[in-house]
């Protein structure tokens, strides 16, 4: 999967992102669901477990950076 097809993608914290915290978010990728770690894309903010994410940079192979795809 190429860094363009990832991005954008919407998904959903399964593990707390955070200022010193590596979170994990599940996103339907390649005809199913797969886990990435995943960190803030603004490096103050906290993404709680259940929030409806987007991806903003991908790093290859498992790595996602997100932010909150709605405002709260």
């Amino acid at each position: 999967m190429d860094d363009a097809s990832m991005v954008g993608l919407m998904g959903r914290v399964t593990g707390t992102i955070g200022p010193g915290l590596v979170g994990e978010v599940i996103l339907r990728v390649r005809g199913g669901a797969e886990h990435f770690l995943a960190y803030p894309a603004t490096a103050t903010d906290r993404i709680e477990r259940g929030t409806v994410v987007m991806v903003v940079e991908y790093l290859p192979p498992r790595t996602v950076y997100v932010q909150s795809a709605y405002d709260s």
